[in-house]
């Protein structure tokens, strides 16, 4: 079992060294910046509005049974841990030199980002972006073991009844930030006692690694992966699921079964409250807890509800939710806000960071900072136009050992350090 906080450390200077080449990044500023600033500046959405924590959706545990997964384990094989994964890594990301001006669209003007790198078309078409999140989250040192790491999810619809969809998992050796490499793991969910297994059939919008779990939104509630729990798959095919001659993961090299999950309780309908809900990490508070953010569409006259849920503190609940004695996780805090369309939440300290989309097909997004004195939105230089964050608004990650903010943007994933968001706000 990984031990927290006794990792040999990377200089910071290696982890950080990779800033992005300036004029590719100034080019598409310049290019953008006339857009951007011809936008209507946004809706104020003023204060959070605290509600009673009883508000919001009180969660039930459900942990995969031991002789479930052992079975399963018995069946593919001995788990194999994260460096395994990384160590079989067979693509690469490219740099943002490398991306095509077209992604390089997808960039926030302001602030501006520092590293960025662009997925293959070919490895992802078909696939929508999903979450991000990494070993900053997974460890307050930014390691996992002695790897930097980042995860990367992503959902595809594979139009048949039978397959109704699956989703995946990007394994990023972030350890050389001139050089990231990836493989994928197909997020599964074990039937038949174990002795098989079905593709996680949502949508990705969210996603934790703490400690050795890895927490995923789904259409049902969240989903709980172990990182000590890696299976291979040992037949390349688009199955998913137990095949003859072995083990198929829809193309992937590795495959992730559950081992739990939380559904919301209470009345009717109440299980797609969590649908397309967005999720963080935050570390600022005692214990570290779980954020939420309610997916709200754009435009709507429904506030979004923002959620947060303690972690477990006890030794052999490491990655779980705090729970009372019928295993039910409530809500700890709950807020109110007028933002609508959310689809990145991050909660540091007293405030919320809030993504929101563009309102036009060439415009940009918004990144307000909210608190319960009011809100504050990133701005593009000296313009009076909020519209400065990347278009399509993906997820929020801090990475506390660096200090970046991370986010996806369909094909790009890009960071940036938090103190220049505080920086950019009008």
């Amino acid at each position: 079992m990984k031990q927290r906080g006794r990792h040999r450390r990377r200089k910071r200077g290696t982890a950080l060294r990779a800033f992005l080449a300036g004029t590719a990044l100034a080019l598409t500023a310049a290019a953008t910046m006339i857009s951007a600033s011809q936008a209507t500046v946004s809706h104020d959405p003023g204060a959070l509005s605290p509600l009673a924590a009883s508000t919001g959706p009180r969660l039930t545990e459900h942990l995969v049974p031991r002789r479930t997964l052992d079975r399963l384990a018995s069946a593919m094989g001995r788990p194999v841990g994260v460096r395994a994964v990384l160590d079989d890594a067979d693509r690469a990301l490219r740099s943002a030199d490398d991306c095509t001006s077209e992604e390089r669209t997808a960039l926030p003007v302001e602030p501006a980002a520092t590293r960025a790198y662009c997925w293959d078309a070919a490895d992802t078409r078909g696939w929508r972006a999903g979450a991000v999140t990494s070993s900053g989250d997974a460890d307050d040192d930014g390691h996992w073991g002695a790897d930097r790491v980042l995860l990367s999810g992503w959902s595809h619809d594979t139009g048949r009844a039978e397959r109704p969809g699956v989703a995946r998992v990007a394994f990023v050796d972030a350890g050389d930030p001139d050089h990231l490499t990836y493989t994928w793991a197909l997020l599964a969910v074990p039937t038949d006692g174990g002795r098989d297994y079905r593709g996680l059939a949502s949508p990705v919008t969210g996603m934790v690694w703490y400690q050795g779990k890895l927490l995923v939104t789904a259409a049902d509630g969240v989903y709980v992966y172990d990182m000590h729990r890696i299976q291979r798959a040992t037949v390349d095919g688009g199955t998913v699921g137990r095949v003859r001659g072995g083990w198929s993961a829809y193309g992937a090299r590795y495959v992730l079964p559950a081992v739990g999950s939380y559904r919301p309780t209470g009345a009717a309908g109440a299980a797609g409250v969590l649908r397309g809900a967005a999720l963080a990490l935050d570390r600022s508070t005692a214990p570290d807890s779980l954020v939420a953010g309610e997916r709200v569409p754009a435009g709507s006259d429904r506030a979004t509800r923002l959620w947060r849920y303690a972690f477990s503190t006890a030794q052999d609940r490491a990655g779980l939710l705090a729970t009372d004695g019928t295993g039910r996780a409530d809500v700890d805090q709950a807020y109110e806000t007028k933002e609508t369309g959310v689809r990145g939440v991050l909660a540091y300290r007293s405030a919320w960071f809030l993504s929101r989309g563009a309102d036009s097909p060439d415009g940009h997004g918004t990144l307000w900072r909210q608190d319960t004195d009011g809100a504050k939105a990133t701005r593009c230089g000296s313009d009076e136009s909020r519209h400065c964050w990347s278009p399509q608004a993906g997820p929020l990650s801090y990475w506390a050992e660096t200090g970046e903010l991370w986010s996806q943007s369909g094909r790009l994933l890009f960071a940036l350090p938090l103190a220049s968001v505080d920086g950019s706000l009008g």
